[in-house]
C-alpha cells in the first residue's frame, strides 16, 4: 500500500480528472478570494506568513496592554505623574519578557502538556496496525514524517493534532471515534489532522493560545487590582488627592479600563476566526490527500450526531479538535451555530462544501 501511495503522489493531478476537479472546486469554495491557479503549497506559505504577522501583532498588543495597565495601576494606587513613563516602560518590558518565556515553553513543551492534559496515551503499531498504516500512508502522501499516534480513552467522538512542526507532531483520536469509523472515514479524519500538521496550524494554535491566555490574564489581574483598591480605599485616596486629579493619570486610567475590556474580546475573536478558517483549509487538505471527500463527510456526520462532550477537553484546548468537544457545543444545534465566538465553523457548512465536490 505504501508503494502504491508513492506512485499516486508522483502521478500528476491531470491524470485524475475527477480528483483535479474536486481539488479545484474545493479551493474555489473555501478560498474564493484566491486566483484559480493557487496551489496548496501557496496556501501553506500564505498560512505561515499570516501566522508570523498575527503573532507579531498579538505580541505587540500584549506589550501595549502590559505597559498601559501597569501605568494605570500605579496611578490608581497613588503614584504621581512622573512615575507614568517608567511604569509604562516597565510594564511593557515585563510583558515582552513573559511573552518570550511563555512562547518558548509553548513551542518546546506545549504539545506534551496538551497530550497529558487530554489523557492521550501513545500506542505501538501492534496495538492498532490499521490506524498506524492509515497515518503512515497519509503522511507519505503529505510529504511529512509520520507523527506519533495516541488514543484517548473516552467514548466521546473526537480527534486532534498537536506539535511544533511536522518533525515533532502527534495525532490523537478517542476510543469512541476509533471504534465507530470505517477505514475510509478514519482516513478522512486523519487526513484532516495531518493537514493541520502540514499547514503548520499546530504551531500557530499553540502560540496563539499562549498569547491570548496572557492577554486575558493581564486584563483579569488589572480588574482584580481595581476591585482590591475599591475595597481598601486606595483608589479613593488617589482620586481625591492632588496627584490623583492629574488629567494625565485620569486619561491613562480610562484608556486602560477600555483596553482591559476590549483587548481580551478582540484577541479571542481573532483566534477563533483564524481557527475557523484553518478548519476549512484542513478539510480541503484532507480531500487532496485521500482523493475521497465522502470519507470525511461520513465521519463529520457521525461527529455531528454525537452529543457526548469530551470530559478531558477545556476552553484552552477546544480549538485543537476536529469538532468542538465542549458541553456547550453539544447542546441543541451547537455544532451548527455560526458565531464570531465559535472555534469551529458550522458543521453543515463544512459538510456542504465537501458534498459539492461529489455532485
Amino acid at each position: 500500500m505504501v508503494s502504491n501511495t508513492r506512485e499516486l503522489i508522483r502521478t500528476p493531478l491531470s491524470q485524475f480528472p475527477e480528483t483535479s476537479s474536486v481539488i479545484h472546486r474545493e479551493q474555489q469554495l473555501a478560498h474564493r478570494a484566491y486566483p484559480a491557479n493557487v496551489t496548496f503549497n501557496d496556501l501553506i506559505r500564505a498560512n505561515k506568513r499570516k501566522s508570523v504577522m498575527l503573532m507579531i501583532g498579538m505580541s505587540m498588543l500584549l506589550v501595549v496592554v502590559g505597559g498601559l495597565l501597569t501605568a494605570a495601576i500605579v496611578g490608581y494606587t497613588g503614584g504621581d505623574a512622573e512615575a507614568m513613563i517608567p511604569s509604562i516602560i516597565l510594564g511593557a518590558v515585563a510583558a515582552g519578557v513573559i511573552a518570550i518565556i511563555a512562547s518558548t515553553w509553548s513551542f518546546f513543551g506545549g504539545s506534551n502538556a496538551i497530550l497529558k492534559i487530554s489523557g492521550a496515551v501513545e500506542i505501538p503499531r501492534e496495538t492498532d496496525p490499521q490506524l498506524h498504516n492509515v497515518v503512515e500512508e497519509l503522511a507519505i502522501a503529505a510529504g511529512i514524517p509520520k507523527p506519533r499516534v495516541f488514543v484517548i480513552n473516552d467514548t466521546a467522538l473526537n480527534a486532534f493534532a498537536t506539535g511544533r512542526d511536522p518533525q515533532h507532531a502527534a495525532v490523537a483520536i478517542t476510543v469512541g471515534l476509533r471504534q465507530q469509523l470505517s477505514r475510509d472515514e478514519l482516513a478522512g479524519v486523519m487526513a484532516h489532522e495531518l493537514s493541520h500538521i502540514r499547514h503548520f496550524d499546530i504551531r500557530f494554535a499553540m502560540l496563539m493560545a499562549t498569547m491570548v491566555g496572557l492577554i486575558v490574564f493581564a486584563c483579569d489581574a488589572f480588574w482584580r487590582v481595581l476591585r482590591i483598591g475599591m475595597f481598601t480605599g486606595a483608589g479613593r485616596r488617589s482620586s481625591g488627592g492632588k496627584q490623583g486629579g492629574n488629567p494625565a493619570l485620569i486619561v491613562i486610567l480610562v484608556i486602560a479600563v477600555v483596553l482591559a475590556i476590549i483587548a481580551p474580546i478582540l484577541a479571542m475573536m481573532i483566534r477563533f476566526a483564524m481557527s475557523r478558517q484553518r478548519e476549512y483549509l484542513a478539510d480541503a487538505g484532507a480531500v487532496e490527500l485521500t482523493r475521497y471527500p465522502q470519507g470525511l463527510i461520513s465521519a463529520l456526520e457521525k461527529l455531528g450526531a454525537c452529543h457526548e462532550p469530551l470530559e478531558v477537553a477545556n476552553r484552552a484546548t477546544a480549538h485543537l479538535y476536529i469538532v468542538n468537544p465542549l458541553k456547550s457545543a453539544m447542546k441543541g444545534e451547537g455544532h451548527e451555530l455560526n458565531s464570531v465566538f465559535r472555534t469551529h465553523p458550522p458543521l453543515h457548512d463544512r459538510i456542504a462544501r465537501l458534498q459539492a465536490l461529489i455532485q
